[in-house]
Formats: C-alpha cells, sequence, structure tokens
C-alpha cells in the first residue's frame, strides 16, 4: 500500500495579514515626506542662487572671447585681401564679403559679422604714423573709451595681449 498522502496544514487565521492593511502601509510609505520635500527645494534654491550670480561674470568672458575671435577673423580676411590685391588694403570691411569676378568672398558670408552687441566692428584703413589697420569694437555702450563690457577692443590690443 502506499504512503499515507497528508494535508498540508493550513495556516493559522491569526497569522495572515489581511490584503487591505499591506495595501495601507503601503501608501504610508510611498512618496515624500512634506520635510523632505522641503529640503530638496532650499537646496535647489541655493544652488539657483550662486548659478544666478555667476551668469554676468560668464556672459562677460564669453562676449570678450567672442569680440576677440571676431575681430581676429577679419584681421585675416584683411591680411588676405592685401596680399591678393598686390599690397592694396580695402577700402572698408564691406569690401570682404563683396564677390570676385569669380563669386568668391574673402570672408565667408554674405556680410562683416557684428560684434555681441549688435554693433558693426569698425576698421581704419593703416595711415602713415600708425602701426597699420585697425579693427575694432565700440564695446557694449557704442561710444569710444570706456571700461568693462564697454571698453573699446583693438587688433592692437589683442595683438599686445592688452585684452
Amino acid at each position: 500500500m502506499g504512503a499515507a498522502l497528508h494535508p498540508l496544514p493550513l495556516p493559522k487565521e491569526n497569522n495572515m495579514k489581511p490584503l487591505q492593511s499591506t495595501q495601507k502601509r503601503a501608501r504610508r510609505t510611498a512618496g515624500f515626506s512634506l520635510a523632505e520635500l522641503m529640503v530638496v527645494i532650499v537646496i535647489l534654491g541655493l544652488l539657483a542662487t550662486l548659478a544666478v550670480q555667476n551668469v554676468p561674470a560668464i556672459l562677460r568672458r564669453a562676449f570678450g572671447g567672442t569680440v576677440k575671435a571676431n575681430i581676429t577673423t577679419i584681421c585675416q580676411a584683411v591680411d588676405n585681401f592685401v596680399v591678393l590685391n598686390n599690397g592694396r588694403h580695402p577700402e572698408s570691411l564691406e569690401q570682404l564679403v563683396t564677390p570676385d569676378e569669380n563669386g568668391e568672398t574673402i570672408l565667408k558670408g554674405r556680410k562683416v559679422p557684428q560684434d555681441p552687441w549688435g554693433a558693426a566692428f569698425l576698421y581704419d584703413p593703416p595711415m602713415s604714423g600708425t602701426r597699420g589697420y585697425k579693427v575694432y569694437s565700440l564695446g557694449k555702450d557704442g561710444i569710444p573709451g570706456g571700461e568693462g563690457e564697454d571698453m573699446d577692443i583693438t587688433n592692437w590690443m589683442i595683438e599686445d595681449n592688452e585684452v
């Protein structure tokens, strides 16, 4: 005869936790408490404050770098113009973007780049008694002179590492 089958013992009623109480406990422990949310908000506020304080300085450096890069590019185009035109300098920067008989321009693009403040770069052809041509920006204020963002930046200053 075969072995007698023993039925599995049934769990006692008091050991079983009702499904409803487990769901309530899961709902209570899910999510964040108000205190945790407040701590996160305070930390984000502090980080935002630090970031906002540094933005103007970063923008000034970026604008200064853009001015120097654009002046350097324009000066390279002026030098190329001089070489291609047997030592003759352009009368204006517009000549650098004027197509020649082959449709080529010295400076790529349809117009001369502007400074970061939306003003045109200025150009003075070489004159006797000067060190050559001058390409420059009048800075944010658009008037000669100034300091900081309002300072004039010239190719001569870039060559002399003054900016």
